[in-house]
């Protein structure tokens, strides 16, 4: 069964390619700071943990998943959101996600 979803199922990798690529102009529209990724794992540097753990929770509480990752497992000063996309989100998804970055990140 796998096989065939990875034969006959294009249309998933074509969607996720897309909502990458839409995740990707969006983010750097909104001048949100992403490392280089074309894979669907988005790290976005937010700097300080407590930064990075507030925009997590904030971002939970508006129904987005989205796991900080903090020292020890990067070096300390550079925290960051792992953003993680898939074939199963749709063009909505992705932009109410990008809102909801843009508007986390700004508050301070």
């Amino acid at each position: 069964e796998s096989l065939r979803h990875v034969r006959d199922d294009e249309w998933r990798r074509d969607n996720l390619h897309a909502r990458i690529s839409q995740f990707r102009a969006g983010a750097e529209a909104s001048e949100l700071p992403l490392m280089e990724s074309r894979s669907p794992i988005q790290p976005l540097v937010v700097g300080e943990a407590a930064n990075a753990m507030r925009i997590s929770k904030d971002l939970a509480a508006r129904g987005y998943l989205v796991t900080a990752i903090r020292p020890p497992t990067v070096p300390r000063g550079s925290s960051r959101l792992r953003i993680t996309l898939s074939a199963g989100h749709d063009e909505q998804q992705v932009t109410g996600l990008l809102e909801a970055l843009s508007e986390c990140m700004a508050v301070r």
